[in-house]
């Protein structure tokens, strides 16, 4: 075992960071705008972005020749435009999958206010964390439609469709897992083409992609940690060259494949294409596209 150590590192003002950068070998030409951004975005959070400008071993922390910090500053443009790209794809899914589980879940069951219902799960441990989520969130939602309901009706919870509206897309996720009934998991997941497994792994996946983007986590050279449970058959067209499941492209994959059911003839591979114009200098590669022509993929090419 490992014997850990008290952290002792302190705090660096930023015209020492500079300095520093600069003893390293990563070229600063303007040293007033890269003390701005050091004050106004971070030393750690741009170290990301730094840390692939090292050379090898990067324990060393010696920059390769021709490091800059503006590149540093390019990677890091790329990267908070990529999220709103995918953060704006993935609201048409989570409102579509909000919606599907709402619809199908009020159909088979009878039951408006099934979401709260125990009869309804299959772990109950699991459903009573997931109702103390959903007491947290009325109690603290300030929505008009959930103070009408409170103020007008004896009920204890409002009804699903009201309910899915307030939650986090993580909860409504888990709401999904834990449905005891095998017909509305079947007839939600089928709704999008996917076996209940798949369905639950990708939408696993699409959340944890929407709360990096929501809370401006880097997506840019990330590894991932979660590999995605693949459908023993694709009904619609999918990828077909190795693909590094734990790097972002794969779940932009993920996210198209939604796309083309939500939203036929989506514009999400333009966007990509526009966004990769304007930043020629990321290599692709860094977000785990697969070498060849990965845009004449059946997923990227057929049309919706």
């Amino acid at each position: 075992m490992t014997t850990k150590i008290p952290y002792s590192k302190s705090y660096t003002e930023e015209s020492s960071l500079i300095a520093l950068l600069q003893s390293r070998g990563l070229s600063i030409t303007d040293e007033s705008k890269a003390q701005h951004y050091l004050t106004h975005i971070g030393y750690y959070r741009l170290s990301a972005y730094m840390y692939p400008l090292l050379c090898t071993p990067k324990e060393q922390h010696i920059y390769k020749k021709g490091s800059t910090f503006d590149k540093v500053m390019m990677l890091y443009r790329f990267d908070k435009k990529l999220r709103l790209l995918l953060f704006n794809e993935i609201e048409k899914i989570e409102v579509a999958v909000r919606s599907a589980i709402v619809k199908h879940g009020c159909e088979v069951t009878g039951d408006t206010f099934w979401m709260t219902n125990p009869s309804n799960f299959s772990n109950p441990v699991k459903f009573n964390k997931t109702l103390h989520l959903i007491d947290d969130e009325l109690n603290h939602s300030k929505e008009e439609f959930i103070t009408h309901f409170k103020e007008t009706y004896s009920d204890p919870y409002p009804p699903a469709w009201m309910l899915s509206e307030i939650l986090p897309l993580g909860v409504i996720t888990n709401i999904y897992s834990n449905i005891k009934n095998k017909k509305i998991k079947k007839r939600i997941s089928q709704s999008f083409n996917l076996q209940i497994a798949p369905f639950e792994s990708w939408m696993t996946i699409v959340t944890l992609t929407r709360n990096a983007c929501c809370h401006h986590a880097r997506v840019w050279n990330k590894a991932y940690t979660i590999r995605a449970t693949m459908p023993n058959q694709f009904l619609r067209p999918w990828i077909t060259l190795p693909t590094d499941q734990l790097r972002i492209y794969f779940n932009m994959c993920i996210i198209k494949y939604f796309l083309d059911i939500i939203s036929p003839g989506n514009d999400m591979l333009s966007k990509m294409q526009s966004l990769f114009a304007e930043y020629p200098e990321v290599d692709l590669r860094a977000l785990g596209f697969p070498s060849g022509n990965w845009h004449d993929e059946p997923l990227w090419s057929t049309q919706s």
